[in-house]
């Protein structure tokens, strides 16, 4: 028998996450630009931790979506294509159109040959151009080893290379879920993850994988359905148990990578209880989560994370020659513009091109009578 699904409200809390994880990646990509001291920009530094915390609320949210779709595999993933690719392709187009732009570092002498700027902003096309923009678009561009493509997954738009994981996840999350069987999923995808760990470990460096590649990233999937489990019905002794141990195994293989690579899945554990109000002490943080600034950040944080690289670069190359060498000049009109552009552009996004995608598609693919309810299923 199916078990009780979790009710039909809005995860607020985690919305709310969506939208501040959305602003901390676009604010890890502004800051290396910036004329600031390392004190400032340092705690920013962290992006890629974001972006693990997304694939876990990813993880949560496709086993829900599979729920709400009966698992059934057509509808789920024609759903996924029209939630995904619409605002995608319109921003790898801008994406492509920026591409060629040289970055005058020479104008920015304040950027040092070693700061994390020059791996953000790429500049010309690669020679195998055509190649590159047919993995994007088939979203395989994680699957390939750096000996044989290498930075592929970072070609054109750097943020998309994320999107490749996604996919790999969703084939996979239809091939392996079924009702009931989230448990069996997550630990499956820690094994999953066991086994790329020891591959990078142990392979050749050519025929080592980048992080677009699902094993690197799978231990935040598992976490994300454990989650969805967790959170069926009232959690009871043995539910947070079965948690307890997905979330000790993610953390020991976070471990392998440092301690600082813990921050992910303790960050969203603490998010999680506040979106269930696990505690009192979680008050403060759960109002926070839940206050509208976030939660319209969180509606439009797909689009946010997106488009706001190849916009600052875009913006980054105007006031580079306005600012002709002034590191205030352009600090000054930099930190401003370079978050206010992307937020406008990703508002612009969401209600022109994302929601319409979206009720278009609900249109086109008829959900099934779904086994459970599904609580925030996209």
């Amino acid at each position: 028998m199916h078990q009780k699904s979790v009710p039909t409200e809005r995860l607020e809390c985690l919305d709310g996450l969506r939208g501040l994880l959305a602003v901390y990646v676009m604010l890890s990509h502004m800051m290396p630009f910036a004329a600031t001291p390392p004190w400032l920009w340092q705690p920013l530094s962290h992006g890629l931790a974001a972006v693990d915390i997304f694939f876990i609320l990813s993880g949560m949210v496709i086993v829900l979506s599979l729920d709400s779709f009966g698992y059934r595999a057509g509808p789920f993933l024609a759903a996924r294509v029209f939630r995904i690719f619409p605002v995608f392709l319109v921003v790898f187009l801008f994406a492509l159109a920026v591409q060629p732009l040289m970055i005058p570092y020479h104008s920015m002498p304040w950027i040092k040959p070693d700061s994390m700027a020059h791996w953000l902003w790429a500049e010309g096309w690669p020679s195998d151009w055509l190649g590159n923009i047919t993995a994007h678009l088939s979203m395989t561009h994680g699957l390939f080893p750096d000996g044989t493509w290498p930075y592929v997954y970072l070609g054109f738009l750097g943020a998309a290379w994320s999107l490749s994981t996604e996919w790999q996840f969703y084939l996979l999350a239809v091939l392996a879920a079924r009702p009931g069987r989230e448990w069996c999923v997550a630990w499956g995808l820690l094994a999953l993850a066991a086994a790329g760990l020891a591959w990078n470990c142990l392979a050749p460096e050519t025929w080592l994988f980048s992080r677009a590649f699902l094993p690197n990233k799978a231990h935040f999937f598992a976490l994300g359905i454990a989650s969805a489990a967790l959170m069926r019905g009232q959690p009871h002794s043995t539910r947070i148990v079965k948690f307890g141990a997905v979330l000790a195994a993610v953390l020991a293989i976070c471990l392998a990578g440092g301690v600082g690579k813990t921050a992910a899945p303790l960050i969203w554990t603490l998010c999680l209880a506040a979106q269930m109000q696990a505690s009192r002490l979680l008050r403060p943080l759960s109002a926070v989560l839940r206050c509208r600034a976030l939660l319209w950040l969180g509606a439009v944080s797909y689009c946010l994370y997106l488009v706001n690289e190849p916009l600052q670069k875009l913006l980054g190359l105007g006031l580079a020659f306005l600012a002709a060498g002034h590191p205030v000049l352009f600090s000054a009109l930099w930190l401003p513009l370079a978050a206010l552009l992307p937020v406008g552009a990703a508002w612009w996004l969401h209600s022109a091109i994302e929601q319409p995608a979206l009720k278009w598609g609900k249109r086109f693919v008829k959900r099934p009578m779904a086994l459970g309810p599904a609580l925030n299923s996209p």
